[in-house]
């Protein structure tokens, strides 16, 4: 099943009784800027004025590996990916140590990493095969594989709200992977490859120009499924790509907001809008990375990134730094005095 419900937008209510508590807090109107948007933002997914605090914002990191990254797309050797998912479950990778000073907790599911045996059977619940495939000369997955991997978001994000989630971010990591979500966006925007294919993990010139031919390939070999998100994803995508998708739509079906990561994820985000219209309403972009595609993707989808930190390393990092943002928009909404309260006179402030 790949078709998701209507989305609902968030609360305007809630959205314009929020603006409204702000302009009575003991500052001038609008001086706390984009924290003032943030907590409207909020208070319109809780559908509630003030908004609760964060209870407990989850990161799931999607892993999965890529064909494509035997043509000299990465810096980095492909066992890498298997690596960093007992690097995630050990508790030591960026992403562990930034979501911990934010208040998030980490899960990490392999949907596609190279290996014999998944790292545990719950980190490997939902693997749908070891690698998808190379891009550039064949589809990254079959109808059922694709399928499969929409189908694992969607219940990855029901057990995490349903376990009491109230903030969502997706992670990534692969070896190779902003190769396909490169092509993603170039297919979605209808860019060239030269202009948004970036350095990834740090590749040479050699190396930036087989990502780029790589990219140019695949984009030949999708040039006839432009319009359907699901096709997209089973031709130059790949099922880490796919279940990141399934999990940004179905988080907005589920009324729970989502912080975007980087280049990877929104991509995958770019598919999501399309297979449940208005899912965007409840996503903010956390950061902007290095990577030149990722602005075209956030340009695509209207949002505004948090945070620019010249950050590039996926995992949800840039939006775990972002979230401690989100919880200080939240806490001057609910915690600062109105002029009243604090018998300080308003007019002229």
């Amino acid at each position: 099943m790949t078709g998701f419900p209507p989305v609902r937008p968030p609360d305007a209510e809630a959205a314009a009784v929020a603006r409204a508590r702000q302009d009575l807090l003991t500052k001038p109107p609008g001086s706390l800027g984009r924290l003032e948007d943030l907590s409207a933002w909020v208070a319109s997914c809780q559908g509630v004025c003030p908004p609760r605090p964060l209870q407990r914002p989850r990161v799931v990191v999607f892993a999965g590996d890529h064909g494509v990254a035997r043509a000299g797309v990465s810096a980095y050797p492909t066992d890498v990916t298997a690596q960093m998912v007992a690097n995630f479950d050990a508790g030591g990778a960026a992403i562990n140590v930034l979501a911990e000073a934010a208040g998030a907790t980490v899960r990490v599911v392999d949907m596609a990493v190279d290996t014999d045996e998944p790292l545990s059977p719950s980190i490997g619940a939902h693997k749908v095969r070891r690698g998808s495939g190379n891009i550039a000369v064949e589809d990254a997955l079959s109808p059922e594989e694709v399928a499969a991997a929409l189908e694992a978001g969607r219940r990855i994000v029901d057990d995490e709200v349903d376990s009491g989630a109230d903030l969502l971010i997706a992670g990534d990591m692969g070896i190779g992977n902003t190769t396909p979500a490169t092509t993603l966006i170039a297919a979605l925007t209808d860019t060239e490859p030269v202009v948004i294919v970036g350095r990834g993990t740090g590749v040479d010139d050699a190396g930036w120009a087989r990502k780029t031919a790589a990219v140019r390939d695949a984009l030949y070999r999708c040039r006839h499924s432009l319009a359907d998100p699901v096709a997209l994803l089973r031709i130059c995508g790949g099922a880490d790509l796919a279940a990141i998708a399934g999990f940004c739509a179905q988080a907005a079906v589920r009324r729970t907001p989502v912080l975007l990561d980087g280049l990877v994820v929104t991509a995958a985000a770019l598919l999501a809008d399309r297979l449940a219209p208005g899912a965007r309403q409840w996503w903010q972009a956390g950061h902007l990375s290095t990577e030149p595609a990722h602005e075209v993707a956030l340009n695509r989808l209207g949002l505004d990134p948090i945070l620019d930190m010249g950050m590039r390393l996926g995992e949800g990092t840039g939006a775990a730094v972002a979230l401690s943002v989100v919880r200080a928009a939240v806490a001057t909404l609910t915690s600062m005095a109105t002029f009243d309260e604090a018998g300080v006179t308003s007019e002229g402030h």
